[in-house]
């Protein structure tokens, strides 16, 4: 395909109608200033293509194209051909492609992005272990975060939360109920002005797709999908927790549990999905005897996945706050995830052998940190949580690791601020990066 084949857009992009902008160009803007291919990876259905769509100049739409994915395989240098940077859509149904690309890469060593890959799974290792220092990046992104899709006034940043600055914002005009709809809807671009129900059959849709195909497709192992759909229910039933692979295993079993190695494959496959997404724990050091646990969190990319799978309606969800809690802690992960990717942060999670637990640690590339308990709301939980992590700032080594930027709990609604023990209470529809 040469230029004059490639559809073009005024301004040299292809943004699609109604585009709106996400969080991630920032880092994707960088990665294609830096390298001369950038991979952009996440879930089916997270808004990859569009987000490529807006920086690209032509593109070759793998999934919708059986010739292009014809042409990858027996002339693959002519799919590479188009104006810079060119889409390459879906590649991995195209792998060909990939060590041309790599050596398009090669020929011209100076010029940075040239190529934008999507992917919504992760191929086999061996396939792309080669990519080179320099010459090819990766960009994750996620399904959308509040403030991406018009939930959250942006008044609270979390950059300005991990340099330490005052916090003060007004209620959203989003409330519980309105958390609890919006958990069960998800992030997802195209569901964004579906209602509950019918999002919760699309997702229960795709991840039945992810059961019957998807997670045999990935690697080419062959998978029972219905042994992965009760995994994926045991997950949901244990999402925000640090369920042991023997409880899942125990949990997925019918008339006896799976096998701890199958359920390792079936989390390995959903994991290179980008279905799954752990949060691990933090690694830092502390004053006391206590010793740090080294589970990770069990938590779906989108929260409304687990919800789904679940049939947990929002009306369900407002009727049992315990289950809500966990599933408002996954939505609050996802939404951190987000912004500290656009700050040159990580997100973990801090528990220890006394049983001290920090729903999530945020540290950035600089060193600076700050810990968060996540509440629904009522005063008495954020005073409980407010108590926690002024325990866990003093059990950190602070001459190791310095003094938490901020202490925080994160709401589901109201106002945002400062309380007098300097602890910052923040509605999750505050937040920004």
């Amino acid at each position: 395909m040469s230029d004059s084949d490639a559809r073009n857009v005024p301004g040299g992009t292809l943004t699609p109608p109604g585009y709106l902008t996400r969080v991630v160009h920032h880092d994707l803007r960088n990665a294609l200033a830096a390298s001369a291919a950038v991979v952009v990876e996440g879930p089916r259905g997270c808004g990859k293509t569009w987000t490529s769509k807006h920086f690209a100049r032509s593109e070759v739409l793998f999934e919708q194209d059986p010739s292009a994915r014809l042409a990858s395989s027996v002339v693959p240098q002519t799919v590479l051909e188009g104006a810079a940077p060119r889409l390459l859509d879906e590649w991995q149904l195209a792998p060909d492609v990939w060590p041309h690309v790599r050596a398009a890469c090669d020929a011209q060593p100076g010029l940075s992005g040239r190529f934008i890959l999507t992917g919504s799974a992760t191929p086999p290792d061996d396939l792309t272990r080669h990519s080179g220092a320099g010459r090819i990046s990766r960009v994750r992104m996620r399904p959308m975060s509040l403030l991406e899709s018009g939930h959250s006034t942006g008044e609270v940043s979390l950059n300005g939360l991990l340099s330490g600055a005052a916090c003060a914002a007004s209620p959203s005009g989003v409330d519980v109920e309105g958390i609890a709809d919006i958990t069960c809807r998800g992030g997802w671009p195209r569901l964004l002005e579906q209602d509950a129900a019918t999002a919760q059959r699309a997702l229960r849709d795709y991840l039945s797709e992810v059961c019957r195909v998807e997670v045999s497709a990935v690697d080419g192992v062959r998978r029972d999908s219905e042994g992965v759909h009760r995994l994926i229910m045991s997950l949901a039933r244990n999402v925000s927790t640090a369920a042991s692979v023997n409880k899942l295993a125990a949990e997925a079993g019918s008339g006896g549990g799976l096998h701890r190695t199958t359920v390792g494959s079936y989390l390995s496959a959903l994991q290179r999905l980008f279905v799954l997404e752990d949060l691990f724990h933090w690694r830092t050091h502390l004053r006391s005897r206590a010793t740090l646990t080294t589970k990770a969190k069990r938590h779906f990319v989108d929260p409304s996945l687990a919800a789904a799978v679940l049939r947990a309606t929002p009306g369900r969800l407002l009727g049992d706050l315990p289950a809500f809690g966990f599933m408002f802690e996954s939505l609050v992960v996802r939404d951190l995830r987000i912004y500290a990717q656009a700050n040159d942060a990580v997100v973990s999670h801090y528990r220890d052998s006394d049983h001290l637990e920090a729903d999530a640690i945020v540290e950035a590339g600089d060193g600076r940190w700050m810990a968060v308990e996540v509440k629904l709301g009522s005063a008495h939980g954020i005073d409980d949580a407010a108590k926690a992590l002024l325990r866990l700032a003093a059990k950190v080594d602070t001459d190791r690791v310095g003094p938490p930027s901020k202490l925080v709990v994160i709401t589901a609604s109201g106002y945002s601020y400062d309380r007098p023990d300097g602890v910052a209470v923040v509605s999750v529809s505050a937040l920004a990066p």
